[in-house]
């Protein structure tokens, strides 16, 4: 809404109706436990921690970047957090404040900041808590694939290439899928519409400089 047509009068106008009309952060219910509704936190710094995961995307400049909602406590730089999806132990590295291409470094997270993380080997769909006091947020449901192209490698060194940039975005976004079809041979990528995998092609070319073909996934 604050694009370059609006003029500062109208979006102080927009920023005041956002204040006054739509509900505080301190009026969301706690959020519960999907396997004990009676584990719940609210959304304060004085709860033990709860943060889920909603984005993982890779960044050319600092690796893996794994984006966090914190819903209370406070998560801090070097601790040991508890993943309930896959019961694993992780350790904290960098906190970065993202601002578009901009990122500050911060030593702690409260609840309500959104920050990325690097290093941590999360998922799409988890939750990060305190080890001594275990929740498991409700996931994020996927809808399946709606289109298919076949895509293929000019070299084989651009099989290397294309094995690797597949991997990192199927780690970035749940809704992207690859297979093998055994009958055909061809490597076969599915996502949510045309324009998702001609996003996902350029990324390839262009990102991870693969050299490919695309085009119909043939039928046996």
């Amino acid at each position: 809404f604050c694009g370059p047509a609006l003029k500062n009068k109208e979006i102080q106008t927009l920023l005041d109706g956002v204040a006054d009309y739509l509900p505080s952060p301190l009026d969301v219910p706690a959020v519960a436990s999907t396997d004990d509704p009676e584990n719940k936190r609210e959304a304060s710094v004085d709860e033990p921690l709860a943060a889920f995961v909603f984005k993982v995307m890779s960044d050319p400049h600092v690796g893996r970047l794994t984006y966090l909602r914190i819903y209370s406590g406070i998560l801090k730089n070097g601790e040991k957090v508890r993943n309930t999806t896959t019961d694993n132990t992780e350790r904290i590295g960098r906190i970065l404040e993202m601002h578009a291409n901009h990122r500050k470094e911060r030593d702690e997270a409260r609840a309500g900041d959104i920050v990325a993380v690097i290093g941590l080997k999360c998922k799409t769909g988890d939750t990060l808590c305190d080890p001594k006091h275990p929740i498991r947020l409700e996931n994020i449901k996927f809808q399946e694939p709606v289109i298919a192209v076949a895509i293929e490698p000019k070299t084989k060194l651009d099989q290397q290439k294309l094995s690797e940039g597949l991997a990192r975005l199927v780690d970035e976004d749940p809704t992207f899928v690859v297979k093998r079809n055994p009958e055909t041979d061809q490597t076969v990528i599915a996502g949510m519409g045309e324009l998702h995998l001609e996003v996902i092609v350029d990324r390839l070319l262009e990102e991870f400089k693969v050299g490919a073909t695309v085009g119909e996934p043939q039928v046996a």
